[in-house]
């Protein structure tokens, strides 16, 4: 998680919203991302799928079978749908979204009926840490 707020913090020096996200695969990165749709026009741009695609580059595989994610803040919907396509493990992630968190604020999106694979969802992790990054860069905002 220490490496993925290294990430938020990037994101934040481009003044995009400080999320970042590491994918590790038999306990080496794979993949590592900052949010960036602003700075790269691409609202699909969010840590997640970044990281994703590094991932999926370096191991020629979409398929990032037994990887866990780790991620500063709840993930959204898009971005569970896309680690649930690319078959990851485990999702861990820092601090909680209320209003778009697709893991346990908004809905389970992880535990849908109907998907054809589950992955595993730890939160809280370095959660203040991972809370005071996106709290402090909407404080500096207003």
């Amino acid at each position: 998680m220490r490496l993925a707020l290294e990430q938020a913090a990037l994101a934040r020096t481009l003044n995009e919203v400080p999320v970042g996200a590491v994918l590790v695969i038999d306990g080496a990165v794979v993949g590592a991302g900052y949010n960036q749709p602003i700075s790269a026009h691409d609202p699909t741009a969010h840590a997640e799928i970044v990281a994703l695609r590094a991932a999926a580059a370096s191991r020629q595989n979409y398929r990032l079978t037994g990887s866990t994610m780790y991620v500063t803040v709840e993930p959204c919907l898009m971005c569970v749908g896309a680690m649930v396509h690319a078959r990851v493990a485990t999702v861990v992630y820092g601090a909680a979204e209320p209003r778009a968190g697709a893991i346990v604020s908004m809905t389970s999106a992880h535990e849908l009926g109907g998907l054809n694979h589950r992955l595993a969802a730890i939160g809280g992790v370095l959660e203040d840490a991972c809370r005071a990054i996106i709290q402090d860069f909407f404080k500096n905002k207003r």
